[in-house]
């Protein structure tokens, strides 16, 4: 009898800190804090590495999540909506790209601040956009469409003067 009140008070013990480690994994990951903001669009020609749950950042600082993605069956754009941090006000002539942590890093958006005095409103949109760069189609541009000779006219195919 000893033995199972110890048992089961070590299992309390166990399941407690499971509990708290989940509380604060979920307060610590910033799975919660998207509520709140306030919603914005934009249009790229390709978001490849992007999915809902990736960053938004502004100088380095996160400052929102993508929280949507979609095609744009009309122009073929993919679209993409952000949840932004209600403290930061984005202006109406902002840029964003798709951009990664180092070469092979994780892919998130990257707003630059615009200079306009009129901001985004909730459900705006962001017009100057900049898909994500294929790296290894840029590589095989580097190793192969640099091979590409050229060669001088053909002497007989040249009219005599």
């Amino acid at each position: 009898m000893k033995d199972n009140m110890i048992e089961t008070a070590v299992g309390a013990v166990v399941i407690l800190i499971a509990g708290l480690f989940f509380a604060f994994a979920y307060t610590t990951s910033g799975v919660g804090k998207a509520q709140g903001g306030y919603s914005v669009n934009a249009e790229f020609d390709n978001v490849e590495g992007i999915n809902v749950g990736s960053d938004v950042r502004m100088a380095g600082i996160k400052i929102g999540t993508v929280t949507d993605s979609k095609l744009n069956t009309e122009s073929w754009q993919a679209v993409l909506t952000f949840q932004i941090d209600p403290t930061v006000k984005l202006a109406e002539d902002v840029t964003a790209k798709i951009t990664s942590e180092g070469l092979l890093g994780s892919k998130f958006v990257a707003i630059d601040a615009g200079g306009s005095d009129t901001l985004i409103a909730d459900g705006g949109t962001i017009t100057f956009t900049q898909g994500a760069v294929d790296i290894w189609k840029l590589i095989a541009e580097a190793m192969f469409g640099s091979a590409k000779k050229t060669t001088a006219p053909d002497p007989a195919a040249v009219p005599a003067p």
